[in-house]
This record gives structure tokens, C-alpha cells and sequence, in this order.
């Protein structure tokens, strides 16, 4: 049940809902339900959310809010993002409690990973 003055959802601007749903699955093990061809929401990833078609990016030089995803094997989640063709745009360092990396998605879109 939702919880009352929390946030809820998230809705993610992507230029290739296919290409975005398949980087997803293969870094992080997402499952997706389509809901026509230029939506689909992500499952069970800790907050509810979806990808739409947009020709829009996000990115902290832009001013947008930073999405950190947790990974308990930061180089491997690192790997995962390289090989799945996304670009590191900052590289692993320390912050209190623990480390992490940014990232651009295939769509340029930033993203942050970080871990223990």
C-alpha cells in the first residue's frame, strides 16, 4: 500500500525503450511489464518506476537528481556497465559510508552505483 506524502514512482525519459529494458536486464537482473511500446515499468527494484520514449537525457550537469543504485560487488557491477555498453563518467571513490561510481546508460542518461 502506498504510503501517504512518499515518493512513489519514478519516471525515467529513455530514447530506446527495447535498448534501455535489455542494458537493465543484463547489468542488474531487471524485469520489465510493457505497457505498449514506448512504456515499461521496472519490478521489484526498490521503488516503483518506469521508462518512457523521449528524446531527453538527465544528468547532474543538467541539474537533475541523482538515481544511486546499491550493489553489494561494486567492480563487478562497474564491469557489468561497461560491457553492456554504458560509459563510466566518474570514476570509484570514497564518501562517508562507503564508495561508488557514476555512470551514462546507452541513452546518456547518469546513474550512480554504490557499495559498503
Amino acid at each position: 500500500m502506498a504510503q501517504h506524502n512518499s515518493i512513489n514512482y519514478l519516471e525515467i525519459p529513455v530514447n530506446n525503450v527495447l535498448a534501455t529494458k535489455a542494458f537493465f536486464k543484463q547489468v542488474f537482473g531487471w524485469d520489465f511489464q510493457d505497457y505498449g511500446p514506448d512504456y515499461t515499468c521496472f519490478l521489484n527494484v526498490g521503488i516503483d518506476g518506469g521508462f518512457y520514449q523521449s528524446p531527453l537525457s538527465f544528468t547532474l550537469a543538467n541539474g537533475c537528481p541523482l538515481i544511486v543504485l546499491y550493489s553489494q560487488d561494486l567492480e563487478a557491477t562497474q564491469a557489468a556497465v561497461i560491457d553492456a555498453g554504458g560509459l563510466i563518467s566518474r570514476d570509484t571513490f570514497r564518501f562517508p559510508g562507503g564508495r561508488r561510481f557514476h555512470f551514462t546508460d546507452i541513452n546518456g542518461n547518469e546513474y550512480a552505483v554504490w557499495s559498503q
